[in-house]
């Protein structure tokens, strides 16, 4: 039996790990940290996780985690730099659920997130976690950036499209929408039910820091420069998010070819499903799940590609997809713990 540790443990991706750690079966959690409730029972702070997690919340100490396997570090983004050199110090194996090692080029990060990276020297030892596309070297990874839930969306349905040279790089438009949980278990104005419940808009027009992911991951895949025009979107919703992605396709390429490049990607993949010809995904398929769903479609009137994919942006968006980093890190089964549907509606 694996131990864990989960920094950070009582937002939302914390929650959602440990509901997803609690019934894994192949690992046990060894110290959960908070600075905002330590001292006091898991089961005080979350009412859900009474009689099922007999933890007490500790401030975060490396000591902590001396024990542990693996630590999973879900501190807010420029925060978790400054505890991630720690613990990949104490020999622990990390996966780290904020953007602070996601870019593969510093410069870029201080450029989105406006503040100097602390430890620069640590990026190149990241592994980017989409287990679809960096199965291998995830297996064999010290230090793993789970991707952001925008980012997962998009970089799923994409890359093989690109790896095929079927849709044109310059192109590409993603309109995504996500639930409010995606900004976080904090006190904001914007996110307050008042502020959300009957409204619906667009943020971060053309300066969402997930940009720049998107583009890293999609031009390794063209093998060439990307640029996307990316919108988000806050839906009246707790979770989940639909990505509507256009993209001309190149000459000759059709929905077919599209389709058989998805189908020969991740044909075997447990966690990805490709819908009939004609259905695109809902949310709600998707819910508690870690599965992405992808619907695509061509309109022959303007030769442009519709693609469509829908995640639940807390599990296949951040805690799911950490757990199926910690699987392949520890040499366990990849879909352990994940493989019950979810269905939260």
């Amino acid at each position: 039996m694996f131990r864990v540790a989960v920094v950070g443990a009582t937002g939302y991706t914390g929650f959602e790990l440990l509901r997803l750690l609690a019934s894994h079966g192949g690992v046990e959690i060894g110290a959960l940290t908070s600075e905002t409730y330590s001292d006091r029972e898991v089961g005080e702070v979350f009412p859900a996780f009474s009689k099922v997690i007999s933890k007490r919340l500790q401030k975060f100490d490396p000591a902590l985690c001396r024990e542990t396997d693996l630590v999973f570090c879900c501190l807010p983004h420029r925060t978790a730099m400054n505890t991630v050199p720690a613990l990949l110090e104490g020999g622990r194996r990390v996966v780290d659920l904020s953007a602070d090692f996601r870019l593969r080029d510093s410069a870029v990060y201080e450029s989105w997130y406006k503040t100097d990276h602390i430890c620069p020297e640590r990026i190149g030892e990241a592994v980017y976690g989409i287990p679809e596309i960096y199965r291998e070297k995830i297996r064999d990874a010290k230090l793993v950036a789970n991707p952001g839930c925008y980012p997962t969306g998009a970089i799923i349905a994409l890359s093989p499209l690109l790896r095929a040279g079927l849709i044109r790089s310059s192109s590409i438009i993603i309109d995504a929408k996500s639930g409010v949980s995606g900004a976080g278990r904090k006190a904001d104005l914007g996110i307050q039910f008042s502020e959300v419940n009957e409204r619906f808009k667009a943020y971060g027009i053309a300066t969402h820091r997930h940009t720049p992911e998107i583009e890293q991951e999609l031009s390794a895949a063209a093998g060439g420069e990307v640029r996307v025009s990316f919108t988000p979107h806050l839906v009246p919703m707790t979770r989940g998010i639909l990505s509507t992605i256009y993209a001309e396709a190149d000459d000759g390429a059709d929905a077919a070819a599209a389709r058989g490049a998805l189908e020969e990607t991740y044909g075997g993949e447990p966690f990805v499903r490709l819908m009939p010809a004609g259905e695109f995904p809902n949310v709600s398929q998707v819910a508690g799940s870690n599965f992405i769903d992808i619907g695509l479609t061509l309109d022959e009137r303007t030769g442009r590609f519709v693609i469509v994919t829908a995640i639940d942006n807390l599990v296949k968006g951040a805690s799911g997809a950490a757990v199926q980093n910690m699987n392949l890190m520890l040499g366990l089964p990849e879909a352990q713990g994940l493989a019950h549907p979810g269905f939260w509606v």
